[in-house]
């Protein structure tokens, strides 16, 4: 998984996993899920990141249910 924040365009990408992208659907506005052609989710795109997420240049990344 990649987490990609593009200050020139305040888009924020999170790659789920590597793959061709079929089809593209804005699910709400400024919220882009690509698929593959099995229909699985690729990637999601948050337009406006900056007005959207509290700070999209930062990430936490937690693992849960460890032990």
């Amino acid at each position: 998984m990649r987490v990609i924040y593009d200050t020139r365009t305040d888009t924020l990408t999170i790659i789920l996993r590597d793959g061709m992208v079929s089809e593209s659907d804005e699910e709400r506005p400024g919220l882009i899920l690509d698929y593959d052609a099995q229909g699985n989710v690729v990637s999601l795109e948050i337009l406006d990141a900056s007005q959207r997420v509290e700070a999209p240049n930062e990430v936490t990344y937690q693992l849960a249910g460890i032990g």
